[in-house]
């Protein structure tokens, strides 16, 4: 008899888990992945050209670093396979950027920032192609 109660108790806390977690497995959020991936690609080259400008104008060497910054960090939601390399290059381009600005040479910066906008129009026009 105490088996038997312990085996019920057992069912009837499956069962009360079983009920809690499917709802709130259901209510997850499953985002459209397309729209982050654009998010992130329209983010990323706003601050590039934000960058761009900033070095452009002889601008502060530390907005210019925070714009990279920012722009390396949102890239890293700019994924799309077809242009993972693009990818992996606009990260080199960006890193060029921060160091260059690093070193005090904003015409450097400036040059390696515009490479990366080059980079991220391309990647842009991939990705739009195959997603209209």
């Amino acid at each position: 008899m105490n088996i038997f109660k312990k085996i019920a108790l057992s069912t009837a806390i499956v069962a009360a888990f079983a009920t809690i977690s499917a709802p709130a497995f259901a209510a997850e959020e499953h985002g459209d992945k397309n729209a982050i991936v654009k998010a992130a690609a329209d983010s990323t080259i706003a601050k590039v050209n934000e960058a761009v400008s900033i070095a452009q104008g002889n601008g502060d060497k530390a907005a210019f670093i925070a714009a990279i910054a920012e722009a390396r960090q949102s890239q890293k939601e700019f994924r799309y396979e077809q242009t993972e390399r693009l990818r992996q290059k606009l990260n080199d381009k960006l890193r060029v950027a921060r160091e260059a600005a690093d070193q005090g040479t904003m015409s450097e910066a400036g040059e390696a920032a515009k490479a990366a906008a080059t980079i991220l129009t391309e990647m842009k026009g991939i990705y739009d192609a195959a997603h209209k």
